[in-house]
């Protein structure tokens, strides 16, 4: 456990990216759920990568969020109140659309990871730094995937 002077830092940071990721998470699920058209099949299969590789993050963040001596994540309204990536409700996204979403989306997480990775560094907390290092590969993986579904 880190007791460095920027520990509240590196967990709220952390905190953030965990929201993030579950909002993440959850939109690439309902794209995965709704999406329709001569593609569903490519795209149905690589929303459920997305979000099961996603997924597989959040109890790690949260570990980390932990290790730093600091609450985590409580609720649906935590995630809610903390969340910087939109949710989308609307009744029908088209595919490209719902791709497009994503790929920006994934630019935020993206976002995220390098302000916590900024965060732990200033603490000294190398242990996140390396782990952000690799969920932001990861996240550079997901963009590249889908801008290449785009063909960007």
């Amino acid at each position: 456990m880190s007791d460095k002077k920027n520990q509240p830092a590196v967990a709220d940071a952390l905190n953030a990216l965990l929201a993030d990721s579950f909002a993440l998470y959850l939109k690439t699920k309902n794209y995965h759920w709704h999406v329709q058209g001569p593609r569903f099949r490519e795209l149905h299969l690589l929303f459920d990568e997305q979000a099961a590789q996603i997924l597989a993050t959040t109890d790690l963040i949260a570990e980390r969020v932990r290790k730093n001596g600091a609450p985590t994540l409580r609720s649906i309204g935590d995630v809610s109140r903390r969340q910087s990536i939109k949710d989308d409700d609307a009744a029908s996204v088209e595919p490209d659309a719902m791709i497009k979403a994503l790929a920006a989306d994934n630019r935020t997480l993206l976002g995220q990871l390098q302000d916590t990775k900024a965060a732990a560094e200033s603490d000294g907390d190398i242990a996140t730094s390396g782990l952000v290092d690799g969920w932001a590969d990861e996240a550079q993986q997901r963009i590249w995937f889908l801008e290449a579904t785009l063909g960007y």
